[in-house]
């Protein structure tokens, strides 16, 4: 790819992904939980938080229900979530965000088939 065509841009890989969360008691509590993890880095805005992390994010959500007192599942999750960037793979117990699609390929089924 030409320097053109990327007018400038970087497109290597950053090995970052993320969540934006609702700025709310479950969203501030997810935050927190995060916050705790290596190479992650947590952004509060007053309608919103950043979570971004280095390759992998792992929302666990037994830590986050041990933590809220209260039951929190994939559809607690998406509903404080708004958007996201990485690969993102859920699991009954857990959501896990992939900062490069290759690193999920084990978890989605994705055949990396080698280009020439």
């Amino acid at each position: 790819m030409s320097s053109e065509m990327t007018f400038g841009a970087d497109i290597g890989s950053s090995n970052m992904c993320g969540v934006t969360l609702m700025n709310n008691q479950n969203g501030y509590v997810v935050a927190e939980i995060m916050s705790k993890k290596e190479g992650v880095e947590i952004a509060e805005f007053p309608s919103m938080i950043r979570v971004d992390g280095q390759n992998v994010l792992t929302f666990d959500f037994d830590e986050i229900t041990d933590a809220l007192g209260a039951d929190f599942d994939q559809s607690n999750f998406e509903e404080i979530m708004s958007t996201h960037y990485g690969r993102m793979v859920h699991f009954d117990d857990r959501t896990m965000l992939f900062a490069n699609p290759e690193d999920a390929a084990e978890f989605i089924d994705f055949d990396l088939k080698v280009v020439e």
